[in-house]
């Protein structure tokens, strides 16, 4: 057979034209990052960029071997979806009731302590945006920022506060108290942490109790001029909520973390909490139900980001077996999971495997360490979009449709 023979022509300069156009160029150093990530991941990686070695190490890393961490994340890798067709998906709704309040999404920015040392606009950066999103932000205890700081900022804000229960009982009252003041309605009490875990990133780095920085992670610092400028240009960096105590940060350590709480310290703050209580750290069926016995709103499926106890357990796995022992979503407290959430396909996989919605930290601290609030603002851009878009390729015009019948974790 002889070579097909294919007419050959020169194109017309308006044809060109219209096959080369180029990217108006962006001047703003911000904005031209941010157009460049198209995923998490991507912020992620600018984030390594901008950020020292040990705030980033600090936010990216996990306990141990950090075991945990890498199996939460391989579990929604293996998530495999199995989509409904020839459904009306031309308009999809993300929203949710969280707590009685309905929110854009099932998404909440996650308590994360020494935020302003990833980047200076810190915890404003991340309450503003949840602001502007309409979903929750939880101030951590140990954060840089003050519970009065934040009500100040976002006073229209779904602003709830994250407390430890401390050694002294009247110390974690009188953060209750600052927290009724500054009208925070949902209180998050975190229990998985009666000692801190080991992570050994921070400890090679020097980010311990009290800081022991060497001379490589000094000129690692130094390497970012940026970084080095905000730090020493804006307020000084403190855990806020212990701006009056005058103690040295050892002192504080061994106040806020108690190995000796129990369930009854949970009744005790049920009883004088009159808004919404929030218990996170669950890692176990029989422990949720005893939570939903004692009367809390809701619980975080939770192994704080694999940064406690190594090898625990990834909420996504036992996500289903606590909706079993609790019942069906309106029964009971709500559930929430945190832990290696990077996508909207992520949380759609939570939400169809029982969840009623999720709580982010590390996704919103890389878009934060990125790009300030913008940075975070592109995470909740791109986690509605990938929401949405997912949604209709699965058929689910919203997500009380979505159900584990859409959801298999391969082997």
């Amino acid at each position: 057979m002889g070579q097909l023979k294919v007419k050959r022509r020169f194109p017309g300069v308006k044809e060109l034209a219209g096959l080369m156009r180029f990217r108006k160029p962006i001047f703003n150093g911000r904005k031209r990052r941010l157009s460049r990530a198209l995923t998490i991941y991507d912020l992620r990686d600018i984030a390594k960029r901008r950020t020292p070695q040990a705030p980033f190490d600090y936010t990216d890393g996990g306990a141990d071997s950090e075991s945990s961490l890498t199996r939460a994340r391989s579990t929604f890798e293996r998530v495999e979806f199995q989509p409904r067709i020839l459904r009306d998906v031309s308009v999809v709704d993300t929203s949710v009731v969280m707590l009685g309040q309905k929110t854009s999404m099932p998404i909440g920015i996650a308590p994360t302590g020494f935020t302003r040392m990833m980047q200076t606009e810190g915890e404003y950066a991340g309450a503003t945006a949840a602001r502007d999103a309409g979903i929750p932000y939880t101030l951590s205890t140990m954060g840089t920022r003050s519970i009065e700081d934040v009500a100040r900022i976002a006073p229209d804000g779904r602003n709830w506060f994250q407390l430890y229960m401390w050694k002294d009982r009247d110390a974690s009252m009188e953060l209750v108290r600052r927290a009724q003041a500054a009208g925070v309605k949902n209180l998050l009490l975190t229990v998985d942490v009666p000692v801190a875990g080991a992570r050994l990133r921070d400890v090679r780095n020097g980010l311990t109790v009290p800081p022991k920085i060497g001379l490589k992670t000094f000129f690692d610092m130094a390497l970012k001029p940026k970084w080095w400028a905000n730090l020493l240009t804006t307020a000084p960096l403190e855990f806020a909520t212990f701006r009056n105590f005058n103690k040295p940060l050892s002192e504080i350590a061994a106040k806020v973390f108690d190995p000796a709480v129990t369930f009854e310290d949970v009744k005790w703050l049920r009883s004088v909490w009159k808004g919404k209580l929030i218990i996170k750290g669950i890692q176990t069926v029989s422990d949720a139900v005893e939570l939903t016995k004692i009367g809390v709103d809701a619980i975080v499926l939770s192994n704080h980001g694999g940064r406690q106890l190594d090898r625990s357990v990834v909420p996504l796995e036992l996500l289903p077996q606590v909706r079993s022992a609790i019942g069906a979503k309106g029964n009971g407290p709500q559930i929430f999971i945190d832990g290696a959430i990077m996508s909207g396909a992520d949380v759609l996989a939570a939400i169809a495997l029982g969840a009623d919605a999720v709580l982010i930290g590390r996704a919103y601290l890389y878009g934060a360490m990125a790009a300030g609030k913008k940075g975070v603002e592109k995470v909740v851009e791109m986690l509605r979009f990938e929401m949405e878009t997912a949604m209709k390729l699965l058929g689910a015009k919203d997500l009380s449709e979505l159900n584990p019948d859409f959801v298999n974790i391969r082997n």
